[in-house]
């Protein structure tokens, strides 16, 4: 019942012949072609480019980090906030149906 299917290969429906003779290909080599004068290239430097800062860059990246410490603390006081106001509801919403399910049972 579960057992998997294994798709089997269709059988060809059309004529099915052998290839023709196969012939061997042999590789010849050419000496190559002379070609002109070219200015000769400077090797790739080897070692990578240092990166220099100038004031303003690092008075921007000072100014970038700040402002996305800024934002990102904004966010996490929000949700914080958030929460505190949401379990003082909830705390509230329970002492009244407290004090209404114990002022039925005086009566």
């Amino acid at each position: 019942m579960l057992r998997p299917k294994i798709p089997t290969m269709p059988t060809p429906t059309g004529l099915v012949s052998r290839p023709a003779v196969l012939e061997s290909t042999t590789v010849i080599q050419h000496a190559p072609a002379p070609t002109a004068q070219t200015a000769p290239v400077a090797p790739a430097s080897t070692s990578r480019p240092t990166v220099q800062l100038t004031p303003g860059s690092v008075l921007a990246l000072v100014g970038g980090g700040t402002a996305v410490v800024l934002v990102v603390g904004t966010v996490l006081v929000s949700m914080l906030l958030a929460v505190a106001v949401t379990a003082a509801s909830v705390a509230v919403c329970a002492l009244v149906i407290r004090s209404l399910i114990s002022s039925q049972h005086r009566r």
